[in-house]
């Protein structure tokens, strides 16, 4: 794409804010997000841009851009898709009209409710989906989810209106949390996700789960969601996300489980204390050499895509009770984990990995201090041993 007469001025525009057409396809998605939104770029060229990137991410970013657009902007991004799709390359099956899941049901569109809990350190929130019942009142579905555990449990109960909103109150008192009103598409693909991913052996705990769905939702389990807070937080997920992001609860209290971490620990306390490498660089180099490849083993495949649905949700609760600039860095950290940008140049995820390893040392290190030393060194060996012969002799 270079600048020739017959270019269109938007697409020199673009090359001229520093687009390159040459880079690698998630660098040249990384650009074109990060030019989204610029005064004096144009989202025709954007959409131009995708549609010669020849890879799934392209698709997945012209349908996002399709939400809500009109006119000229729809007409480019549908051309650029079907020249993607010539290339084998198909749009996501979720479309953004539906926020990303699959329904079809007007009706349910209008009348369904749902509140969404925090996530708290451990993993889990509460997932509420209501839908106003005929002969008055509503039937709610209540689900507990883990992160680790799928769906943890799930039932239906009809309520009163008082009864519904005193309910609220309890749980934001007892718990000190606050439930946010969410779009019902984003709580039945967060409550169908969890379901999916509950091992077949636990799922009788939790009952049947589609059965009681169905009371509600006529249309099947959406199996993908257009996350909306790309749509929402557009301007600052094609933004850096920022480390102060770790200073907030919801990163401050997430733990990735320290049986996966361990390994790394472990190989870091050996790299310091190595007797081969004397240099003190050396070792940091090591130790550097390990955190690199803690963060890109992480964050990639499939520990990467539940950080990257983590992320999402937590930018979208914090979008809802007023924390915006918070929930843009979350945003920004989650789109590039969707776009598969390198996890090891971007600071915020190098930061989040050293705290999560970081974490996992002081306790085995507080650990270690707590348990009686069955090893001892001479000194301490003869120290012990004069001690326990003072205290003979006193008695």
């Amino acid at each position: 794409m270079s600048i020739l007469p017959q270019t269109n001025l938007d697409d020199a525009k673009l090359i001229e804010a520093g687009f390159d057409p040459a880079l690698a396809p998630a660098d040249a998605l990384a650009k074109l997000r990060a030019l989204k939104g610029r005064a004096g770029i144009a989202d025709v060229a954007i959409a131009r841009a995708l549609g010669r990137i020849a890879d799934p991410r392209a698709a997945a970013m012209l349908t996002e851009m399709e939400a809500g657009a009109a006119g000229a902007i729809r007409r480019e991004v549908r051309r650029a898709l079907y020249k993607l799709k010539q290339h084998g390359i198909d749009a996501p099956a979720a479309t953004a009209a539906a926020a990303g899941a699959v329904h079809d049901n007007a009706t349910e569109k209008t009348e369904i409710a749902a509140m969404l809990s925090p996530i708290d350190s451990e993993g889990a929130r509460i997932v509420w989906i209501v839908k106003p019942r005929v002969q008055g009142g509503v039937i709610r579905l209540w689900a507990l989810i883990s992160e680790r555990d799928g769906l943890v449990g799930a039932q239906n109960g009809a309520l009163s209106r008082r009864e519904l909103k005193s309910e609220r109150e309890e749980l934001e008192r007892r718990a000190q949390v606050k439930l946010v009103d969410a779009d019902w598409r984003v709580a039945d693909f967060i409550a169908c996700e969890a379901w999916r991913n509950t091992p077949e052996s636990r799922r009788g705990h939790v009952g049947n789960f589609l059965a009681l769905r169905s009371e509600l939702i006529a249309s099947p389990p959406p199996t993908e969601l257009l996350h909306p807070v790309y749509a929402e937080l557009a301007a600052e997920a094609a933004g850096e996300p920022s480390v102060e992001l770790l200073k907030e609860p919801e990163l401050l209290e997430w733990r990735i489980p320290d049986a996966i971490l361990k390994p790394y620990v472990d190989e870091i306390a050996r790299a310091g204390e190595s007797v081969i490498v004397l240099n003190p660089l050396h070792k940091q180099e090591r130790v550097n050499a390990v955190i690199d490849r803690a963060t890109a083993e992480l964050l990639t495949g499939d520990n990467g895509r539940a950080v990257q649905r983590r992320l999402e949700d937590i930018a979208y609760y914090m979008t809802r009770v007023g924390r915006r600039a918070q929930a843009g860095w979350a945003a920004a950290a989650a789109a590039r984990l969707r776009d598969g940008i390198d996890v090891t140049r971007v600071l915020f995820f190098q930061a989040f990995i050293r705290t999560q390893l970081g974490a996992v040392a002081v306790a085995e290190q507080q650990k270690a201090e707590q348990e009686p030393r069955l090893i001892m060194t001479p000194a301490e060996a003869m120290r012990a041993r004069e001690a326990q012969e003072a205290r003979t002799r006193r008695r």
